[in-house]
């Protein structure tokens, strides 16, 4: 039996015992599990790491789609939910970045308006025709300054909330973990879509999107003996994708293969976050900023349920002193 029915159980007691005592009228309204929950979250929000479970968010990778994120960490904000350790893939990598270093909500907001595909690549007209021409890939090397713009030039072990960036070795396939150096540099390593965006040279590998090993990343959470586990996921619809374009195609068939993953992956998460933005396309950045009050709505939905899971996997030692 968790720690919350069993709680539950003892408050009715002391409830109807109260109410046979002093015969006054209960409000039959009065939410009996809620009121417990409230009252023991108080208690954890005291309770250092350790005497709590470690939680990690996971937040997956999407492109436009991935600005629901900041709408996602604003409620976590908000309910007071402790968040130990970040993962992220592609554009969670980023906004997971601007989080751990503790990048005002507002600014984020700001941000979220102002973003397009300008702002992270050098792809233009005249890019374009030389990458048709001469088959050159286009650089995200602006993507880095951008980040080290929002956030300074900050490294893993001097951000506030512990990160880490998931990326995809391109010749050997392997998941690579980002941990350590630059912040900026693992995050634009963790976004750079392959067959657009040159490969990031890092200690003589080529890296590109960790989406194309693991675009959920959980089972990162798992290695890091995270005890609570709460993934967000901005996947496309993608019967509603345009596949009529070579690059169309291309991410049509990167959302394909990183479904069968990612379905696994989630499978492992105890709270799974879903933001309704299906229909929003990888670049549509010019229409993304919505997305912020779905990712909000969506982890609103299941605060409830995380805050269950935290009390739960507490020791009742801790609860109850």
């Amino acid at each position: 039996m968790t720690h919350i029915k069993k709680l539950i159980i003892s408050f009715i007691i002391c409830l109807f015992a109260t109410v046979s005592l002093f015969s006054f009228d209960v409000d039959t309204a009065f939410n009996e599990e809620d009121f417990l929950i409230d009252t023991l979250w108080q208690k954890i929000e005291k309770l250092s790491l350790g005497k709590r479970p470690k939680v990690a968010l996971v937040l997956g990778g999407g492109g436009a789609r991935g600005i629901a994120h900041i709408g996602v960490l604003r409620a976590i904000c908000k309910e007071r939910i402790p968040v130990d350790l970040v993962i992220g893939t592609s554009v969670g990598s980023i906004v997971g970045a601007f989080y751990c270093a503790q990048v005002p909500f507002e600014k984020m907001y700001d941000l979220a308006k102002q973003i397009n595909v300008g702002t992270f690549s050098d792809i233009n007209y005249i890019s374009l025709l030389d990458m048709l021409l001469t088959d050159n890939l286009f650089s995200n090397k602006k993507l880095e300054k951008y980040i080290n713009n929002v956030i300074g030039d900050i490294r893993f072990d001097e951000l506030k909330i512990s990160l880490i960036c998931v990326a995809t070795d391109l010749n050997t396939g392997e998941r690579i973990l980002l941990r350590e150096g630059s912040v900026a540099f693992a995050a634009r390593a963790s976004s750079t879509i392959p067959g657009i965006f040159k490969p990031v040279e890092y200690m003589q590998r080529y890296l590109v999107d960790g989406g194309l090993t693991e675009n959920v990343p959980v089972n990162v959470a798992k290695i890091f003996d995270c005890d609570v586990i709460i993934a967000v996921a901005v996947a496309p619809d993608i019967t509603k994708n345009n596949i009529d374009t070579a690059f169309g195609t291309l991410m049509q068939t990167i959302y394909i293969q990183g479904m069968m993953f990612d379905q696994y992956n989630l499978d492992v998460a105890d709270i799974v976050i879903r933001p309704n933005v299906g229909s929003l396309s990888v670049l549509d950045f010019k229409n993304a900023y919505p997305s912020i009050d779905e990712g909000f709505a969506a982890t609103k939905k299941v605060i409830k349920n995380i805050k269950k899971i935290i009390i739960d996997k507490t020791k009742e030692k801790y609860l109850i002193e």
